[in-house]
């Protein structure tokens, strides 16, 4: 069993082969695994931290890849759900020059939005030691019962909850629902990570920190809030700090934050004990910061996601 269990939508990102460009100017695309729990469990399984994917694909070729991919990356499948109902999800990426990017979507539905509660492996949330899950999968129904159901099985069984309010816009009918939605899996988190974008979207506060302590709530322990090339600031109950990023050549962004997130629970349960103090929490997202860093440097999310030994050789560098 895996020491993660990360919960949501896995579908194939198809990014341009040459770049960047624009979903008009581009001719040729790349195939490549995506969803930013899959990232996630992807990334762990890369940092040497044995993860698993919960979910939800399509019974299809490109359902199939996507299984493969992620046991090429490490992590198991055991968890993962097939569905003749609908097809694998997609998402066409189009790239700025600064590694930035833009996504449009094909799902109406895609399998991951029918992942029921009765499909959660409470087996496998039990064995865990934590469990991740985004926001994509609270933005419409089943999913959003199922997501909630396997978060309150990993409260019940004590596991350290982490999310990420991750904003898609486009995939919400509002953007009160998108709000509403966001905040729903923020309720269950003990671990949060959130960028200056996301964290504007939900509180309105152009100050990070003033931003972050607005969302608090009891059950958190801490939250990273992600800040591009310029790495990330960090709160807990009563502290919080800025850790600097590490500068590199980015090509494609898609999948740092989730690079970063991996990078966050790793170290939390690389830790003897859950860092609480303020070199042990910097620690922690130095490493974070390395992972979201190496992650910009190639082409597609998975792909992308760093090693362990890759991390470490970044972190020599001063940040």
């Amino acid at each position: 069993m895996a020491d993660v269990v990360a919960f949501g939508e896995l579908l194939v990102d198809f990014v341009p082969a040459a770049g960047p460009e624009s979903l008009i100017a581009a001719e040729i695309f790349k195939k490549a695994a995506g969803g930013a729990p899959a990232n996630v469990a992807a990334g762990l399984a890369r940092l040497g931290v044995s993860s698993a994917f919960m979910g939800m694909t399509g019974e299809d070729g490109f359902g199939c890849f996507l299984a493969g991919e992620l046991v090429k990356a490490g992590v198991d499948i055991a968890p993962l759900r097939f569905t003749a109902r609908a097809r694998t999800g997609l998402a066409f990426v189009s790239l700025e020059p600064n590694g930035e990017r833009d996504f449009l979507f094909y799902r109406s539905p895609s399998a991951d939005m029918l992942m029921t509660p009765d499909a959660v492996d409470e087996a496998a949330l039990r064995a865990a030691k934590a469990f991740h899950f985004g926001s994509i999968s609270l933005a419409t129904e089943p999913s959003r019962a199922s997501t909630l159901h396997a978060a309150s099985l990993a409260r019940h069984h004590g596991k350290l909850i982490t999310y990420d309010p991750n904003l898609r816009r486009e995939l919400w009918p509002t953007a009160d629902d998108a709000r509403t939605g966001m905040r729903l899996g923020l309720a269950e988190a003990g671990v949060v990570k959130i960028s200056e974008e996301e964290l504007h979207f939900l509180t309105g506060e152009p100050d990070p920190i003033a931003g972050g302590r607005r969302l608090w709530h009891p059950r958190l322990r801490l939250m990273a809030i992600t800040r591009g090339p310029a790495g990330c600031y960090w709160l807990t109950n009563d502290a919080h700090g800025a850790v600097p990023g590490f500068p590199v050549t980015a090509i494609d962004a898609t999948g740092a934050g989730d690079a970063f997130m991996a990078g966050l629970i790793a170290g939390i349960l690389g830790s003897p004990t859950f860092p609480t103090g303020a070199a042990e929490i910097a620690a922690t997202c130095r490493f974070a910061n390395a992972a979201g860093a190496l992650a910009t440097t190639g082409r597609g999310a998975i792909p992308s996601m760093p090693t362990r030994q890759a991390v470490e050789e970044l972190m020599k560098q001063p940040s």
